[in-house]
Parts: structure tokens; C-alpha cells; sequence
């Protein structure tokens, strides 16, 4: 590959993820923290991450798929996107707050897809080559952490009560601004006019028909069950972190990035070696220890308990969905590959995630403590580590062991990275 168009690619999943690292890890202290906000607000807030990829589909399906480059809707995306991220560092009430945030997660979610794309169709060999390039999308999400917490330092006790987290949604309207306009000088990507199931693929409408084998259908509801306490780490770990006053909060998650790339590498042995069930099984326990070791670590003598909790964001994710990926790709074959993909990441990252997040805000609230600013963490935390393990253990009982041979986990996926 043209390592000119390599370096470009490369600088695009950078600024991409980098935009999304900015704000979103730290929108709950700076909601709950800086502008008093009720957990209840921010679920919804963080919600429109799942509205956004529900609504996803239907651009790429009806617009990128047909009628526009796929280098020009992502330029002019980020360039609205920037404004649009200019406005929420200066909004203080949640009815303006809201309806901003909503509009830029709509928008942005498809960016995900269309960067997948122009990469798969700039690189003679995706497979081999895509995830050189994806890794910066990683980076950028590390680097963006590290210059809030040691960089501005936005992320001290003092800081949030400040309000400088606003500076949050500045640094990613800047970053946007530069990925609007760079995304003009990307290599042309038309649009394919394929035969393709266009939209119905988009929302996996194709796919439904892969609920009839047993296996796929326990897999597919434990998927969407599993995301009710993903959302909770999401949308409060953050909160939580930079609440009990652990220092450099936002620095210290990005080790859940790190070791995201380091497991994502033990994916293929771990199939090999313990099949399909167990691989699947160990990320949907690692979520509930995870949540253990968040309701009974502390800032003090005991938290290395919550490092620990942050590091094992590789297994919980990558044994999971990036296994889980490449179950269902096992299972779709080559007329549904694309469609049960789809399929998956709208139950998911739509209807889970968005349960999960009303349930998150709904404890965080509960258990509220009298002091402002102040949460039960142990009492909430302890929800979902059980309700992880209840799925856990029902996938166990259900869920048949099958030997499936390991393919690349499909690049299409959307991030996470969150995460």
C-alpha cells in the first residue's frame, strides 16, 4: 500500500477517535460534577450514543451507500460536528445541553462506518492490513485521556468543580474542525451501487433469520442483556473515580484501551484453546469482577483493586464482542455476513446500551447520598457485577460449546472502545 495513503488513513482514525476520547469518558463528572445535573440526565445523555447508532444505519444505508463520497459526508459531518461540539462547552442547562448532544451523536455515530469504509476500500489487503491502520483510532482515544488528566489537569476535584471539563467539548470542536477539513484531502471513495441489501443489511433485517439456530439466539439475547451493565461503566466510571478523588482519573482509564490492544491479540488463542463458550463465557465474568473490585476498591490503600478493574477492560470487551464478532460471522455465512453484523451492533450498542444506560441513571440516582456530589458506589456497582454473572450463568446452561475455526474478527465492527 502507498504509504502516503497509509499515513493518511492512519491520521483519519486518529483525529476520529480522538474526537470521541475528548468528551465522552468525562461527560458524567462534568455533568453530575460541574453543572449538578441528576444521574437521570446523565442516561440520557449518554443515551444518544445508542439513538445515534439506531439511526446510523439509515444514513449510510440511504445516503453514503448511493449518492455521496464517503471522504466527502465524513468531512462535512465533522465540520457540522464541530460546530455543534463549540456550542454544548457552552451549555448549562440540560434542555439546550440535550438537543445539541443529541443532533452530534445522530451524526456521528455513522462517521464510525464511513471510516471502516474508505479505509477497506483505500488498503490492497484489509485484512492484513486494516488493523495497522485502526490501531491510531486506539491512540488517539489513549492520547486524548492522558492530555486531560496530565496535559490540563481537567480532571482534579477542583478543576470539575471549576467547570473545566467544559474545555472537553473546545478540544474535540478544534479536532473536529481539522478531521473536516483533512477529510477532504483523503483518496476519493464513491459510492458502490451494488446489489447489495443496502438498508435492509444496514438494519440486519436480513439476519433474522439466524434466530432459529438455538445457539445464535442464546448468544444474541445474552449480547443485548450483557450491555445493561456495560453501559453502567460507560456512563459512571468516570464519576465514580474522579468522585472518591482518585487522581488523574481520565489517565488512568485509558489503561483499559492499552489492554484492550493487548488482548485483542489473545482472541485467537484463547478461541483455539478453550473454544467459543469459554472465551465468551470468561469476558461476560470479567464484567461482574470488574464491578466487584469497583465496590470494594477505594483511592486509598486499595486502588490498585480499581486498576485492575480498568485493565480488565480488554477481556471484558475483547473476549466478548470481538469473539462474539467473529461467532457471528462464523454463523452468517456469505449471504448474511454484513446483514447479522448489523444485526448484532443494533441490538447492542442500540437497544442494550440504551436500556442500560436508563438503568444506571435510575441506581445512580437511588442511592444518592445527602452530600452533594456524593453516591453509594458500592450498592451500585454491586447491581450490575450481579446482573453480569445472572447472564453468565444462564449463557452456561444454555449455550451449546461449539468449535468454530478463528477468522479475523470482522473490521467492520463498530469501536468501543469505548471504549
Amino acid at each position: 500500500m502507498n504509504k502516503g495513503i497509509y499515513a493518511r488513513l492512519s491520521v483519519m482514525m486518529f483525529l476520529q477517535f480522538f474526537i470521541w476520547g475528548a468528551w465522552f469518558v468525562t461527560m458524567g463528572s462534568y455533568l453530575t460534577g460541574s453543572l449538578n445535573f441528576s444521574g437521570a440526565d446523565s442516561a440520557l445523555a449518554y443515551s444518544t450514543q445508542s439513538w445515534g447508532a439506531i439511526v446510523a444505519p439509515f444514513i449510510i444505508g440511504l445516503i453514503a451507500d448511493k449518492y455521496v463520497n464517503a471522504e466527502r459526508l465524513l468531512g462535512v459531518i465533522h465540520l457540522i460536528g464541530a460546530v455543534l461540539m463549540y456550542m454544548l462547552a457552552s451549555a448549562t442547562e440540560f434542555g439546550r445541553f440535550y438537543p445539541f448532544l443529541l443532533l452530534y451523536m445522530i451524526l456521528y455515530m455513522p462517521t464510525l462506518a464511513l471510516v471502516n469504509a474508505i479505509s477497506f476500500r483505500q488498503v490492497d489487503d484489509p485484512a492484513r492490513r486494516f488493523g495497522l491502520i485502526r490501531v491510531w483510532g486506539t491512540v488517539g482515544w489513549i492520547i486524548a485521556g492522558l492530555l486531560i488528566s496530565y496535559g490540563f489537569h481537567w480532571d482534579s476535584p477542583d478543576a470539575i468543580q471549576a467547570g473545566l471539563l467544559r474545555n472537553t467539548f473546545t478540544m474535540a470542536a478544534v479536532a473536529s474542525l481539522v478531521l473536516g477539513v483533512f477529510s477532504f484531502t483523503l483518496p476519493s471513495t464513491p459510492p458502490q451501487k451494488s446489489e447489495g441489501g443496502g438498508l435492509r443489511e444496514a438494519l440486519g433485517v436480513d439476519a433474522l433469520a439466524l434466530l432459529r439456530d438455538r445457539n445464535f439466539l442464546v448468544f444474541f439475547v445474552a449480547s443485548v442483556l450483557i450491555c445493561i451493565p456495560l453501559a453502567f461503566y460507560y456512563q459512571h466510571a468516570n464519576q465514580f473515580l474522579t468522585e472518591i478523588q482518585v487522581a488523574n482519573a481520565t489517565g488512568i482509564q485509558t489503561l483499559g484501551q492499552v489492554s484492550e490492544v493487548g488482548f485483542m491479540l489473545l482472541v485467537p488463542f484463547f478461541l483455539l484453546r478453550f473454544g467459543m463458550k469459554m472465551t465468551l463465557l470468561l469476558g461476560m465474568l470479567a464484567w461482574a469482577t470488574r464491578y466487584v473490585l469497583f465496590a470494594y476498591g477505594n483511592a486509598g490503600d486499595l486502588v490498585f483493586m480499581l486498576i485492575v478493574g480498568i485493565a480488565l477492560h480488554g477481556i471484558c470487551y475483547d473476549f466478548f464482542f470481538v469473539s462474539g464478532q467473529v461467532f457471528t460471522d462464523s454463523k452468517a455465512g456469505p449471504r448474511y455476513k454484513s446483514a447479522a453484523q448489523g444485526l448484532i451492533t443494533l441490538a447492542t450498542y442500540g437497544v442494550g446500551m440504551l436500556i442500560g444506560f436508563w438503568v444506571a441513571g435510575q441506581l445512580t440516582d437511588a442511592f444518592a447520598s445527602f452530600r452533594p456530589g456524593s453516591h453509594d458506589w458500592r450498592s451500585i456497582w454491586l447491581y450490575p457485577a450481579g446482573f453480569a454473572a445472572l447472564v453468565a450463568v444462564l449463557f452456561a446452561l444454555l449455550f451449546r460449546n461449539e468449535v468454530v475455526s478463528y477468522k479475523r474478527a470482522p473490521t467492520g465492527a463498530p469501536a468501543r472502545d469505548h471504549g
